[in-house]
């Protein structure tokens, strides 16, 4: 049907809408501001100043501590149809392609080669906060630092006596729960369930965030201190309870670690508490098989774990935190 032209949309300031303009190919992005997550320079562009309030909320812990490239991350706030919250994003991945889409407003799509990315979401979206930083905002950030200076392992990291220590299992395996434990302890903590490896570092060396730790919500059975901090829903739906390390009795934090040791965690009730020594290249293994990547980006990650071939690799049958901490100390 051809519109007559009576029934176009009203000319405002003297422009017609162009057929572009539907793409929101020339959104202006005023808002810009550098952040520091893992210590790496990200650079963030908006049309809402509420998305870089958010990115100082997830991001101002750290400053810059690497020189390199700096990646940049474009972030464009529609009004949408003003339908509330939107799901939680389906994710695709195609060779270096990779996107995010929960519907047709809110979606993100990223080149992992070129480092270019875009994400478009609406003010619902944004006003819920929780949403936007797990969804979207630091998928995005983590992505993008994924594919070019580091590799994200599904792994914890404690250290003594200049000894990290990688605690790795299945989820629910007590990751988190055993290296706040080993901080309450006085062990150095750089993180709970998620550590990436260093892509340039000369000897296997991992970083964390060692400014807050993520619980599952049974840990407030554990510990004293978290009974009044609220569960919230996290990443991939998975509720956790997350804490500043300056809220909890941590004595001693360190952003890095150098990997001396890589523990395979077997929680279960009749265990005693027992170390046994596994094959070398177990944890290369394991963790090639445990990627989420894909393509030319898993090919890199898959060479990046070869560095850790030649590190000592346990399984760690325990039931509760002493018993754990007690056969960790053989290590460090």
């Amino acid at each position: 049907m051809v519109l007559s032209r009576e029934s176009a949309k009203p000319v405002e300031d003297g422009k017609r809408e162009r057929p572009q303009d539907a793409l929101l190919a020339d959104m202006d992005l005023p808002y810009q501001q550098v952040f520091y997550p893992l210590g790496y320079a990200v650079e963030v562009s908006t049309n809402d100043a509420v998305v870089l309030e958010i990115a100082d909320e997830c991001f101002n812990q750290t400053h810059s501590l690497r020189p390199g490239l700096m990646l940049r991350v474009n972030i464009g706030v529609t009004e949408g149809k003003g339908v509330g919250c939107p799901r939680e994003p389906i994710r695709r991945e195609y060779n270096h392609l990779f996107s995010l889409v929960a519907d047709a407003d809110n979606q993100a799509l990223l080149d992992l080669n070129t480092f270019i990315s875009f994400a478009w979401v609406t003010q619902d979206a944004v006003k819920n906060r929780l949403y936007f930083r797990y969804n979207f905002l630091e998928k995005v950030v983590y992505l993008l630092l994924g594919s070019s200076v580091v590799t994200d392992l599904h792994a914890a990291c404690v250290g003594r006596n200049n000894r990290g220590i990688l605690l790795c299992g299945n989820s629910g395996a007590g990751k988190s729960t055993l290296a706040y434990g080993c901080a309450r302890e006085g062990w150095i903590y750089t993180s709970d369930d998620t550590s990436y490896l260093i892509n340039d570092s000369v000897g296997p060396r991992v970083i964390g965030h060692a400014h807050r730790v993520r619980f599952r919500p049974d840990a407030k059975r554990l510990f004293a201190e978290l009974v009044n901090h609220e569960v919230s829903p996290r990443l991939e739906g998975k509720p956790s309870i997350e804490v500043p390390v300056a809220e909890l009795p941590i004595i001693s934090t360190a952003n890095e670690a150098d990997v001396y040791s890589i523990v395979y965690l077997k929680r279960y009730s009749s265990a005693r508490g027992k170390l046994v020594r596994l094959p070398e290249g177990t944890a290369t293994q394991r963790m090639r098989e445990a990627l989420y990547s894909a393509g030319e980006v898993r090919a890199r990650h898959e060479k990046i774990l070869g560095s850790l071939y030649a590190v000592p690799t346990y399984e760690l049958h325990y039931c509760n935190l002493e018993d754990a901490i007690r056969e960790l100390e053989k290590l460090a």
